[in-house]
């Protein structure tokens, strides 16, 4: 019990201390681009919320019915993995979204359920981005190689829905079927239905982040594009759905910076705008934990007190 109590109270700490950081940031410097419309930036973390909100839902329908966690368990994990996103390198942010989702206040799933279930979440993150780099590739103005990098986020996306629809069939061949692995996934693997309706949500879940990075760009007084924002998106998204990128706040702010630059856009003002974008997303993955310690604290109580 004390353990739950501790951990519980380190999420909530850590989730105030990123804000706080964050808050602090900006306080003293500024947004990194003055004369920022206020409204507009409220506007752009309320979407980046729902984006939150909409792929918690998707990741949701990839464990089976009667394992699922709670939709705000899997938002507090997208967020504490955005808020250890800005120390830790590499994949550790996927330890943890496996350490938030283990503590679901509901019927746990294993170890490799949540495993399973993430990385079927990266590859309908990639063809759920697919259609956006697409048009990004497209309608954009990048040059050198942004160009051939929105195509291969697209190309991966392609190939990630394939081996997503693909799965329930390869593994129910009888030829696979005396394995043990092969049987475990029968057991575990997400009925086409369901992926379908997770891709949908994940889908609507980087839509709903793309207008507020298009928001974003009109709250601080820059080239409000569409296609500009999808870009940026598609960037700064690619080291955290390609299974061999690297991962991390700084490589993300920095990819999108990157795509702005080769789309015309001044050098100090792409970066000032990965860093604002990232803040905010940060910001909004830091109320999710949040939320989720909240959540768990209010039910301790309610236990620990008479009835």
């Amino acid at each position: 019990m004390r353990r739950t109590h501790l951990l519980n109270a380190a999420g909530l700490a850590i989730a105030a201390a990123a804000a706080a950081l964050v808050a602090r940031h900006f306080a003293r410097r500024g947004w990194p681009i003055h004369h920022a419309n206020v409204w507009l930036v409220v506007l752009a973390a309320e979407l980046f919320l729902l984006a939150y909100a909409s792929k918690a839902w998707g990741w949701q329908r990839l464990f089976r019915r009667g394992r699922r966690p709670a939709m705000l368990t899997l938002a507090a994990a997208g967020g504490a993995a955005s808020v250890g996103g800005i120390a830790l390198p590499g994949r550790f942010d996927e330890v943890l979204r496996v350490a938030v989702v283990r503590r679901c206040r509901r019927p746990r799933a294993s170890i490799g359920a949540v495993a399973l279930s993430l990385f079927l979440l990266g590859l309908i993150d990639s063809a759920a981005l697919a259609p956006l780099a697409s048009v990004a590739a497209a309608t954009s103005d990048a040059s050198g190689i942004a160009r051939p990098a929105l195509v291969l986020v697209a190309v991966a996306g392609a190939g990630g829905a394939a081996v997503v629809l693909g799965l329930p069939w390869l593994v129910a061949l009888r030829p696979l079927r005396r394995f043990r692995a092969s049987r475990w996934l029968v057991e575990n693997a997400t009925p086409r239905r369901d992926a379908v309706a997770a891709w949908a949500a994940v889908a609507l879940s980087w839509s709903l982040r793309g207008v507020a990075l298009f928001v974003l760009l009109a709250a601080l007084g820059l080239r409000a594009s569409f296609v500009l924002a999808l870009a940026f998106l598609c960037a700064s998204s690619a080291s955290a759905v390609l299974p061999l990128a690297p991962a991390g706040a700084a490589t993300q702010a920095g990819a999108g910076a990157a795509i702005l630059v080769a789309s015309g856009m001044d050098g100090d003002e792409a970066i000032a705008f990965g860093v604002a974008a990232q803040g905010l997303v940060i910001a909004a993955g830091a109320l999710c934990l949040a939320a989720m310690a909240a959540w768990h604290a209010h039910g301790r109580l309610r236990a620990l007190l008479p009835a």
